[in-house]
């Protein structure tokens, strides 16, 4: 694993924070080289199991966990919550801090060369492991992102506005760029998954029929669809040019919640998108104000621009009559 100075990285940045963003920056780098081999880093999209929520694990998802967990040592973070992992691990029993990751959002995607990602939150740690993520995403004191991509960059924030840096991969070190601007608070696309529209509430229904309706629907205008099922693709993309992203609970057994993580997914990707002018919800309640029940609890999630997220928001407490009415019947949503 190659070094770094962070010196200029993490200006402004509490000093507690600066070892493990930059174990993070590091593992990330080496995670980014893995990656681009492909095929000649081994089957890294081989089937090597399931976590404990039944998902299927891949064998860079293990490797990308113990990557990190081994990283981490030694940075002052006393709590480790992985996606892989079913309970807290306890890494640095006089440290500070608990850190929760996904340590390889999107790996379904891998033998198919698309953007996958990290997706990291920073809490203080409490003296109960559980309890230092069993919390309100509100109380982060770090959370952010790595995607993997054409070009790997981390976003993370710290309560002060969103940071970028971009991995060189010439020189291996990581470079500032400028902050994240502000979504755009007007777009015309919106991401998800519709071959599950069957099983959508009728809300989520009715929202994405308007969409599709375009120019001769309630919203006067054409929208494009996009879904790439790594959410941290469909993250970086709502940040450079603003849209939203849903992802429902629905009708199928196990996914009245959604399917998406609370400590892991949810709560770090919310973070950011407010820092950066945006909004994330469950489609009714703001994710920063809510406290998971449990390590892996999921939730269903809608971000992005602020104008959609709140659209969607007013469609959930439509009455069943309008949610029922064809779409030409909610001159409500006319504009």
């Amino acid at each position: 694993m190659m070094t770094q100075r962070s010196d200029g990285l993490w200006a402004g940045v509490s000093a507690q924070l600066v070892a493990p963003m930059t174990a993070l920056l590091a593992v990330s780098r080496d995670l980014s080289r893995l990656i681009a081999r492909g095929a000649l880093s081994g089957a890294m999209a081989a089937d090597v199991g399931a976590n404990t929520d039944g998902d299927r694990q891949k064998a860079l998802d293990v490797i990308a966990d113990e990557m990190f967990a081994t990283a981490l040592a030694a940075t002052g973070v006393r709590h480790y919550a992985s996606e892989e992992r079913e309970t807290v691990t306890v890494i640095d029993a006089d440290g500070a801090l608990a850190l929760a990751i996904d340590p390889l959002d999107g790996s379904s995607n891998i033998d198919v060369n698309v953007s996958i990602g990290t997706i990291f939150s920073i809490f203080p740690a409490a003296d109960d492991a559980e309890s230092s993520f069993l919390r309100p995403g509100r109380e982060q004191i770090a959370g952010g992102y790595v995607i993997y991509g054409p070009q790997t960059v981390m976003v993370v924030t710290f309560g002060a506005g969103v940071r970028q840096l971009l991995l060189d991969p010439v020189t291996g070190d990581w470079v500032p760029l400028a902050a994240v601007p502000a979504i755009p608070p007007q777009s015309q696309e919106f991401a998800i998954n519709a071959a599950n529209y069957r099983h959508w509430p009728k809300a989520v229904r009715a929202y994405i029929d308007d969409c599709l309706a375009g120019d001769t629907g309630p919203r006067s205008k054409n929208f494009n669809m996009r879904w790439v099922a790594s959410l941290v693709a469909e993250t970086h993309r709502i940040l450079t040019r603003g849209g939203v992203f849903l992802y429902p609970g629905d009708a199928r057994p196990g996914y009245a919640r959604g399917r998406l993580r609370m400590v892991y997914e949810c709560a770090p990707i919310a973070f950011v998108i407010e820092q950066a002018g945006g909004a994330a919800t469950d489609g009714s309640e703001r994710i920063l104000d809510q406290t998971p029940a449990s390590l892996h609890a999921r939730t269903p999630f809608v971000f992005g621009s602020s104008e959609k997220v709140d659209r969607i928001c007013v469609y959930n407490d439509l009455p069943e009559q309008e949610l029922s009415a064809l779409f030409g019947s909610r001159g409500l949503f006319r504009i």
